[in-house]
C-alpha cells in the first residue's frame, strides 16, 4: 500500500469539488481530488441558474467555461394541458444575472476540473474512497483504491466530501437520513430533438405537467447543436406501469403530455436512457471536526427547480474561508459561517418543491392576474437567488408561500 499526505482531500471532482479545490489551492494548500469516475462523464442537471454565474465569477472559474458554446438560458416555461406561463430572468427582484447556460455536464464538469488542476490541485480519476478514519484530530486517514487495484493510505488535515449522490462520508459516518418526500422515480436521456416549432423558445427550460397525473412532470432542456435533455419524474408505480424498454417507456410518458409530444415528435432517442428512484435524502450534519459536506453530498430533495449546481457552487464558496481559517489555527463558527446559510438555501428550495408536489404552486405560476412585484420575487427564486433575505419569499418561505398559494387557488 502506498502512503501519501496532503492538506485537503476532496472526494469528487464535480462542480463543488472542482471549485473548492481551486479556491483552496489559490490559498497555498496542497489539495488532492479523488474522483471515482473518469472525466468527461455523462451527468444530468444541465440547466443552470443565474446565481451560478455569480458563483463561478466569484470563484474565478467563469473564464474556464464561458467560451464553450453552451446554449443560453433566459427563463423557464411551465406548461399544462396546452396552457403556458413563463418567467424570464431579466425581470426579477434581486439584482443579478439575467441569463445563464444549459450545459452538457460532461463538458462543463470536465472544464471546471481542469481549471482546478491548472490552479494547483492534484486530480486523480478512477479513485474510490473506501473508508475514512477521523480518530486522530487534524489527521483524517483515507483508504483509497484505484481502478488498477492500487491501494493508497492518504493522510490529510481536512476532508471535503463533494461526492454528490454517492455521499461517501454520510454513509460511512451514519449521517445519511431518508428524505421525507414520497418515493419518486425518473427516466431521462439526451436526444437529437429536431424541433422547428415557431413557438418553442430554446433559451428557456420547459417544465411540463401531466394532464391527468399531477405528480408527474417533465423537463425539456435545449442544448447546443440541436440536442436536448429530456426526462420524466413521477411515482415509481406509475413509471413502472409503462410498457416496454426504458426508451419505450420514456417515449410513452412524453407522448402523454400534449406540448412535449408535439415538440419531440421527430426526436431521435439515440442515447442510453438512465433510470433512478427514491433519490431524495437528508443529512444529519453538514460538517464535523475535520470535514465538510458540499453540494449533493449535503442533501437532495428534487431536481424540479434545477438547484443542484447552485447549491454545489454556493457550498464551495461558503466552505473555503472556514477551512482556510481552521487550518491556520483560528477558531471557526462552522454553524454560522457554513451550515446555517446552506441549510437556509436548501429550505427555500424545499418549500417551493413541497408546494409544487402539493399541486398548489402551479396555481401561483398560472395565475391569470399576477401581482407584478410578487412575480419578480418568484423569478429571483427560480433564478437561484435564495440567499437574498430582502426577498420576503426567501426570508419566510413556508408561511408566505402557503399564503400566496391559498390566495391563488381556484374557487371551490
Amino acid at each position: 500500500m502506498n502512503t501519501e499526505q496532503t492538506d485537503i482531500a476532496v472526494i469528487g471532482a464535480g462542480p463543488a469539488g472542482a471549485t473548492i479545490a481551486a479556491l483552496l489551492a489559490d490559498r497555498g494548500w496542497r489539495v488532492t481530488v479523488l474522483e471515482r469516475s473518469h472525466f468527461p462523464r455523462f451527468a444530468v442537471g444541465e440547466s443552470l441558474l443565474p446565481r451560478c454565474m455569480d458563483a463561478l465569477a466569484d470563484a474565478g472559474m467563469l473564464h474556464a467555461v464561458e467560451h464553450a458554446g453552451y446554449q443560453i438560458k433566459r427563463g423557464v416555461t411551465f406548461t399544462e394541458n396546452d396552457r403556458d406561463t413563463s418567467f424570464t430572468f431579466d425581470d426579477q427582484f434581486t439584482p443579478g444575472w439575467s441569463w445563464t447556460w444549459q450545459v452538457l455536464r460532461a463538458d462543463f464538469d470536465h472544464r471546471l476540473a481542469l481549471e482546478a488542476e491548472h490552479r494547483g490541485a492534484t486530480l486523480r480519476f478512477g479513485q474510490t474512497v473506501e473508508s475514512v478514519d477521523f480518530e486522530t484530530p487534524g489527521a483524517p486517514r483515507l483508504s483509497v483504491v484505484g481502478d488498477d487495484d492500487t491501494r493508497t493510505a492518504l493522510t490529510a488535515r481536512f476532508v471535503c466530501d463533494a461526492s454528490g449522490f454517492a455521499r461517501v462520508l454520510p454513509r460511512l459516518l451514519g449521517l445519511d437520513r431518508t428524505g421525507s418526500a414520497p418515493p419518486r422515480a425518473a427516466l431521462f436521456t439526451h436526444v437529437a430533438d429536431h424541433i422547428d416549432a415557431p413557438d418553442y423558445q430554446r433559451d428557456r427550460i420547459v417544465i411540463g405537467i401531466h394532464p391527468s397525473q399531477p405528480e408527474v412532470w417533465y423537463w425539456l432542456i435545449g442544448l447546443a447543436g440541436g440536442r436536448a435533455s429530456v426526462g420524466v419524474i413521477g411515482p415509481p408505480e406509475w413509471l413502472h406501469g409503462l410498457d416496454g424498454t426504458p426508451v419505450e417507456r420514456l417515449q410513452q410518458a412524453i407522448g402523454e403530455e400534449p406540448r412535449l409530444a408535439r415538440l419531440l415528435a421527430d426526436a431521435e432517442f439515440d442515447s442510453r436512457v438512465g433510470q433512478t428512484e427514491n433519490y431524495a435524502y437528508d443529512i444529519a450534519a453538514l460538517h464535523g471536526r475535520d470535514y465538510a459536506l458540499l453540494g449533493n453530498a449535503a442533501g437532495f430533495v428534487d431536481p424540479i427547480f434545477s438547484s443542484g449546481v447552485t447549491i454545489a457552487l454556493e457550498s464551495a464558496l461558503r466552505a473555503v474561508g472556514p477551512i482556510d481559517a481552521q487550518l491556520r489555527g483560528s477558531d471557526v463558527d462552522w454553524d454560522t459561517e457554513f451550515e446555517a446559510p446552506i441549510r437556509a438555501g436548501q429550505r427555500v428550495f424545499t418549500s417551493f418543491i413541497s408546494a409544487w408536489y402539493r399541486g398548489t404552486l402551479k396555481h401561483v405560476f398560472f395565475n391569470p392576474t399576477p401581482d407584478t412585484t410578487i412575480r419578480t420575487m418568484l423569478s429571483s427564486i427560480l433564478a437561484g437567488y435564495v440567499w437574498d433575505t430582502s426577498n420576503p419569499y426567501v426570508a419566510v418561505p413556508e408561511r408566505r408561500l402557503e399564503t400566496l398559494c391559498r390566495l391563488c387557488a381556484p374557487a371551490a
